[in-house]
């Protein structure tokens, strides 16, 4: 049988402890049905909303394509395709006028 690793330190050293998994190493415990609701990611705007795919939202700012002339002005709309986990870009999006490319979070509003 195999047991997640640790969500907070990544140890795989975890073990059960009646309907809850215990590490040992950072003494986090956690129930593992409640850990796989919580799992969704929670993507926030510039204004703290949460945001959902198929959500429409406006630039919060002037952005910059990256490898292009083109520059997004601050209210151009977007609609969210889908959300992915990263450091730099968390939405994929269908904008306005430049068609689809991945956008930072932070700089958008919802609309």
């Amino acid at each position: 049988m195999s047991l997640p690793p640790c969500p907070q330190c990544g140890s795989e050293f975890v073990y059960p402890d009646q309907n809850h998994l215990v590490c040992p190493e950072c003494g986090h415990e956690w129930n593992p049905s409640e850990a796989a609701e919580q799992d969704t990611l929670s993507i926030k705007d510039a204004n703290g909303t949460l945001l959902a795919e198929g959500d429409k939202v406006t630039l919060a700012k002037d952005l910059k394509v990256k490898g292009s002339s083109l520059v997004l002005k601050i209210g151009t709309k977007a609609v969210i395709r889908r959300i992915v986990e990263g450091k730099d870009h968390q939405l994929d999006c269908k904008v306005d006028g430049a068609g689809e490319m991945m956008v930072t979070a932070k700089f958008v509003k919802k609309a």
